[in-house]
């Protein structure tokens, strides 16, 4: 395929050796980052573009995604596809969760349903792309080959991925070149970085008196470039951890392993030197030593330093913390990054999850909420009432429906409804409107949306998700728990803080889950989280005991964390589970937090009327 007729998607390998695309507007952030060269340092912020991404950076040196709060690092390449597929027309294709969100499809499975609606094809078989699914172009459904449930599938247009240009496959200018450096260093010079970590190399060469900075040069056969910015040592290279399953070596065992590198020699009989030192040259010797010599490499680089005097910085590493020199940093992260050994030259602020410990003599009740704790078990559906007589409650019936698309089926309402499923016992050219919010659809795709959710008496909208009755949810038994602690969270120094701590067990899905019978995972329960103990964090409380009695905090679906199915998830609904951070987004202080949660509670149909109606 010829650049000139590609574009370039950037991509991610999640734990069950998928690549997964990055957005349009992700991947035209990165690449140009890619494209600007060793000027624009080697790191790529994520969250700059997505803030949904603000704990990810993506290190060019080593092609991997480092997530600052976990240290999590996941490879990422530059892949190319033919510039008349979908990403290159900015095609995107998504299935709807269980959560009513939408995802995307992997870019090859994406490409070809795509191909497959250009020639108007009826529908299209995943098998031969690995996934057991037929997608249904009449209905805009994605159909499960062996259970036959349905999702909805979606085409939407977003940007057009970046155009390839260059003959490079991936971002092969990283380490840069000498020359590379040396022509980039003749041009403008850019303000200097302001990121964490270059401040801290040009704070730590300002104390330096003149004195020392002369006698702290290293000696030539460990000179190497300059710290290039940020990219000197990119916060990806904090996460370049072993594999799952390998343990860290001892330090004394990576002391025995360097002891001949840190007399002067290098393993193998290379010089200890980092292979900025020798150009292109020293760059191929490095591709060909094993994890062992990296490490000792990486070591002897460290021992020099510290007998020359060199200011240090910490590093953090698996087996302890050992100093670098600051204007080697950016070498010796790419070093112990390929030896598996994750750096972290500006240690990322602690993540603190959980508030100091608290005796059961300071756990107070909750003012204006009785009981401390309350659990839910499986209700069962509402009988002697078909789906007919409850869509009749909400549903006017139109006798001339107006000339436009039933937005279930994508069929006119002049016309009968699409719907292909089990046969409602109502006509199929029947339209009805809804009383509240006035959407019309045919009566005959009502009924199969209704037949195909909790069946609780409730119907929402597909449009504009206005509730009709009370909605409930299918969450599975389990306990919650609230009370005030002592301790204040950060940006509400003036009150204590409540802690909800909720405890569902694994155990069997019931007629109302994606699998019915099939055993279900509880991951990281108990699960704890926070609410400032004002007047506004107490009314959100008791709207969130309003939807654990509805059901409506949990679900059973596919985690968009770890990519498992059949296990116990979030509803759409945002709690706070740091105490003392909010490192991962999900912490104090967040001025709009309870404002946004009590939209998302109104969005499930609980309001302060939902909070007077339920017992406490």
């Amino acid at each position: 395929m010829l650049l000139a007729s590609a574009v370039v998607v950037w991509e991610w390998l999640n734990e069950h050796g998928r690549w997964r695309p990055y957005s349009p507007a992700v991947s035209h952030h990165i690449e140009a980052a890619v494209r600007a060269g060793p000027r624009a340092g080697g790191s790529v912020v994520l969250g700059q573009v997505d803030r949904r991404l603000a704990p990810y950076i993506i290190d060019l040196h080593s092609m991997n995604q480092f997530r600052q709060d976990t240290g999590t690092l996941r490879p990422v390449r530059r892949n190319y596809y033919d510039a008349a597929s979908a990403p290159g027309q900015g095609v995107v294709w998504e299935w709807e969760s269980d959560r009513g969100s939408w995802t995307p499809y992997d870019m090859d499975v994406g490409i070809a349903i795509q191909r497959a609606f250009e020639t108007q094809r009826p529908c299209i078989d995943l098998s031969p792309v690995g996934f057991g699914y037929v997608i249904d172009f009449g209905t805009m459904g994605q159909i499960n080959r062996q259970t036959q449930r349905q999702r909805r599938v979606r085409r939407r247009l977003d940007l057009v991925y970046p155009l390839a240009t260059g003959a490079a496959g991936r971002a092969a200018s990283w380490p840069a070149a000498p020359g590379a450096a040396a022509a980039a260093a003749a041009g403008p010079r850019a303000p200097p970085c302001s990121c964490p970590q270059c401040v801290l190399v040009r704070s730590v060469k300002a104390r330096r008196p003149p004195a020392a900075r002369r006698s702290a040069a290293p000696p030539a056969a460990v000179k190497g470039p300059p710290a290039q910015g940020p990219g000197a040592t990119p916060p990806d290279s904090a996460g370049a951890g072993q594999g799952p399953g390998k343990p860290a070596p001892s330090s004394q065992a990576i002391r025995r392993q360097a002891s001949p590198a840190a007399a002067g020699a290098g393993p193998a009989g290379c010089p200890a030197s980092p292979p900025g030192a020798t150009g292109k040259a020293g760059r191929v010797a490095l591709a060909t030593l094993d994890r062992t010599s990296l490490q000792r490499l990486a070591l002897a680089q460290s021992r020099v330093l510290i007998a020359s005097g060199v200011p240090t910085v910490p590093v953090k590493n698996l087996s302890g913390s050992s100093p670098v020199n600051p204007a080697l940093a950016g070498i010796t992260g790419i070093l112990m990054s390929a030896a598996g050994l994750p750096v972290c030259l500006t240690r990322p602020p602690k993540l603190v999850l959980h508030p100091p410990p608290v005796s059961k003599s300071e756990i107070k009740s909750i003012p204006g909420v009785s009981n401390t704790s309350r659990k839910t078990t499986k209700k069962q559906a509402k009988k002697g009432k078909t789906p007919e007589e409850v869509l009749k409650k909400y549903l006017q019936k139109l006798r001339h429906p107006p000339d436009e698309d039933c937005t279930i089926c994508m069929e006119r309402l002049t016309a009968p409804s699409g719907y292909k499923g089990p046969q409602p016992t109502v006509k199929p050219d029947l339209v009805g409107k809804l009383s509240r919010c006035g959407h019309v659809y045919h009566v005959y795709c009502l009924v199969a949306m209704y037949n195909n959710g909790n069946k609780d008496g409730s119907l929402q909208c597909p449009t504009c998700k206005t509730i009709y009755g009370v909605k409930t949810g299918t969450q599975p038994p389990g306990k919650m728990e609230y009370h005030v602690i002592p301790h204040s969270l950060p940006g509400h120094p003036d009150c204590r803080t409540i802690r909800i701590i909720y405890s569902i067990p694994p155990g069997i899905q019931g007629p109302e889950h994606p699998n019915p019978g099939k055993s279900f995972s509880a991951r990281g329960f108990p699960r704890h989280c926070y609410l400032p103990d004002s007047e506004k964090g107490r009314k959100v409380l008791k709207l969130l005991l309003v939807a654990w009695d509805r059901r409506l905090i949990f679900a059973i679906g596919t985690s968009s964390t770890t990519g498992e199915s059949d296990t116990v998830i979030w509803n759409e609904v945002h709690h706070k589970t740091e105490f003392g951070s909010n490192l991962t987004g999900h912490g104090y202080p967040d001025a709009n937090y309870l404002d946004n949660v009590l939209a998302e509670l109104a969005a499930q149909g609980i309001s302060e009327d939902s909070a007077a109606q339920e017992k406490d």
